[in-house]
This record gives C-alpha cells, sequence and structure tokens, in this order.
C-alpha cells in the first residue's frame, strides 16, 4: 500500500521560517550594505566599495593591526579554554553518581552555574579578584603572592580563564553525563567479565559513547568562547591595556567608541565568517574522526 504524501504540512511551518528571515535577513543586508560604504553622518553614505576589507584584512594597517591583535587573544583564549574545560568536564561526568538520591543533588548543583547571567558573572569575578575587598585576591595577597588583575596582564587572563572555566565546565560535564547515561550496563558486564581495567572501559566503551556530545560540547564552547564579551568586559574591560580585548570588545570600541560603521560592519562580517568556517572545520574533523573509530574490523 502506498503512502500518501501530503505536503500540506509546510504551510505551518512557513510562517516560522518568514519570522525568522525578516529578522535574520535585514539585518544581514543593513550590515553588508554599511561595509562597502562610509559616512560622515547626517545620514549621508559614501560608496567605499571593499576598502573597509582591504584595510582590515592589512596587518600593517591600524585597523588591521587591532584586528588581528584581538584575533589572536580570541584564538588562544578559545584554545586554553578547550583544553581544560572538556577534559575536566569528561572527569567531572565520570565522577558523578549515576544511581540514588545524589543523581538529582548533583545535577543542581552543576547546572547551578550555568543559570547565572554573564552580567552577573562578570560582577561576581570583578568583586572577587579585587585585592583589597575581595576573597582570592586578599587571600592571594596575603600568601605572598602579587595579583592584581587591574594592573597585570597576566592575572588579568588568568582571572578571565578561571572565570569562564567555573561558569561553563559544568555544560561540558552535564552533556558528557549524558552520555554516559546512555550507555547499557550490559556493555560494562561484558567489560567485567573480559576483565578489562579502568582505563580500557573508558577507551574502549565510555570515550566511544560520548563521541557525538562531545563534538556538541566542543562546538558549544568554541563558539560561546569565541564569541565571549560580557565577563571580560565587566571584569576587566579589556585591560590592562589591550590584553584582554577581544574580537566582539573591539568590535563594539570601533561601532560605539569610534562609531565608524563601515569599518565595524566588515569586521563583524569577517568575524561571523572565522567562526562559521571553523565551526565547520571542527565539526568536520570531529566527524570524521567518529566514522573511522566506527568502523568494525570485520567491515574494514
Amino acid at each position: 500500500m502506498d503512502k500518501t504524501v501530503n505536503q500540506k504540512a509546510w504551510f505551518l511551518v512557513l510562517p516560522v521560517f518568514a519570522i525568522v528571515a525578516f529578522s535574520a535577513i535585514l539585518p544581514l543586508m543593513t550590515v553588508v550594505n554599511y561595509s562597502v560604504q562610509d559616512t560622515f553622518g547626517n545620514n549621508q553614505f559614501f560608496w567605499n566599495g571593499v576598502g573597509w576589507f582591504k584595510e582590515l584584512l592589512d596587518p600593517s594597517s591600524d585597523l588591521g593591526g587591532r584586528f588581528f591583535a584581538s584575533l589572536a587573544r580570541n584564538l588562544a583564549f578559545s584554545a586554553v579554554i578547550l583544553v581544560i574545560e572538556v577534559p575536566l568536564g569528561i572527569v567531572v561526568a565520570l565522577a558523578m553518581p549515576r544511581r540514588g538520591w545524589s543523581v538529582a543533588l548533583c545535577l543542581v548543583i552543576m547546572a547551578l552555574p550555568l543559570l547565572i547571567p554573564w552580567n552577573v558573572v562578570g560582577t561576581i569575578w570583578q568583586i572577587f579578584g579585587r585585592p583589597d575587598i575581595g576573597l582570592l585576591g586578599y587571600t592571594l595577597n596575603g600568601l605572598g603572592i602579587d595579583y592584581n588583575y587591574v594592573s597585570n596582564a597576566f592575572d588579568a587572563w588568568a582571572t578571565v580563564v578561571v572565570m569562564d572555566v567555573w561558569h561553563w565546565t559544568s555544560l561540558v560535564a552535564l552533556l558528557c553525563y549524558a552520555g554516559l547515561k546512555s550507555i547499557p550496563d550490559a556493555y560494562y558486564q561484558a567489560a567485567q567479565i573480559d576483565g578489562a581495567s579502568r582505563w580500557a572501559v573508558f577507551t574502549a566503551i565510555q570515550l566511544p559513547k560520548m563521541h557525538r556530545v562531545l563534538l556538541i560540547a566542543v562546538l558549544l564552547r568554541f563558539m560561546d568562547s569565541f564569541m565571549i564579551y560580557t565577563e571580560p568586559f565587566v571584569v576587566t574591560g579589556g585591560g590592562p591595556g589591550n590584553s584582554t580585548t577581544f574580537v566582539s570588545i573591539e568590535l563594539v570600541k570601533i561601532a560605539l567608541g569610534q562609531f565608524d560603521l563601515g569599518k565595524a560592519a566588515a569586521l563583524s562580517i569577517v568575524y561571523n565568517l572565522i567562526i562559521i568556517i571553523v565551526c565547520w572545520v571542527f565539526y568536520t574533523v570531529m566527524t570524521h574522526a567518529g566514522s573511522d573509530r566506527d568502523i568494525t574490523p570485520e567491515a574494514a
């Protein structure tokens, strides 16, 4: 019996597509329009072509130098975050209980940092790290460690990194925990019968089963860390100097501080393309790695 195909259901989805397209395409068209023009105020625009893009991609120019410097900081920050948070999230997920009343308690505790707004997180760590009244800053200085995130670039970086790890490691841990919970008990029973070690169970059973959720965790954490703005802006304001001025903060400085709409639009387009390309590379590499691992010797 042939199944009847009815495409009328698409009419129920079209309004949503129209709203999303309207709210996404029009701002994008506005940004593209600004990126190829220049203005001297009074709503008067002059054609500039790809001039802003050339200046942006030229490291010898002021705009290009600022962009590449902030991009290097962004990439370094995202790399440090991924190196710390992904392994730490896996360890935390492995340590969480699988059964009993403590499961709900652990899930609630792990979810608490994710419920705090970004600006509140920045304010908490701004006060927490102050050397005069903050518990962290006062304690470190009391131990003889000269800590001041306002005047020392390394201290500012360490504060922003630790703040992000505190805020978002729970997300990685919860995703990994969901992957661990989906593993049937038969896998562990078979490993116990074979006398597999704890490391063998992790590498042969748990890690492959967490591959998909790890892919999601890496993509989410890269995008969030690469687009970070509120937390470092509240804590350090991009300083000391420009040591924690990431691309997002540089973009706001150009758009709102200098009111150079053309330069800011060109920067935002390149910024968006970098995020899309790097996420696509992450997804492609991790997906291919997972598919190669799924090939059994018999299939090979």
